[in-house]
């Protein structure tokens, strides 16, 4: 088992047994933690199963959410700006509430960053959206 693979199961091993797949619960939590890069990593094991399933475009947008927020905390806005180009254009192909996250609230905000950036500013890290999962009914 490799060191990667071992840091993916520890920080989705608290999501285990859940009714949603625990390294979607553990992106979700990585994320508002601040850990972009491990938010990726650990959705994107779950991706490379079904990158031409269904549910491709949907893991990918996440991903490339959390690789544009990776590229503000390096201080690269321009790269940033064309991941959450890239992940509007995955989202969007999705219903307005997908697998509990409203990703019509979820777009409208990271256009706004995206114009924000086009405006020349500097965003905040504490400025990125809180992904909350909505609640089944």
């Amino acid at each position: 088992m490799g060191q990667k693979h071992t840091k993916i199961q520890s920080l989705v091993e608290p999501f285990l047994g859940q009714a949603l797949d625990a390294r979607y619960l553990g992106y979700f939590d990585c994320f508002n933690r601040g850990l972009f890069f491990e938010a990726h990593e650990v959705l994107e094991d779950l991706w490379l199963l079904d990158r031409k399933g269904a549910e491709g475009n949907f893991y990918k947008g996440l991903i490339q959410l959390a690789g544009a927020f990776v590229h503000l905390q390096k201080g690269r806005p321009s790269p940033a700006t064309s991941l959450f180009r890239l992940t509007l254009a995955n989202l969007k192909r999705y219903p307005a509430i997908h697998r509990q996250l409203d990703l019509s609230a979820l777009t409208r905000r990271i256009e706004n960053l995206i114009l924000e950036l086009e405006q020349g500013k500097n965003l905040l890290i504490d400025q990125r959206p809180h992904l909350k999962l909505e609640t089944k009914k």
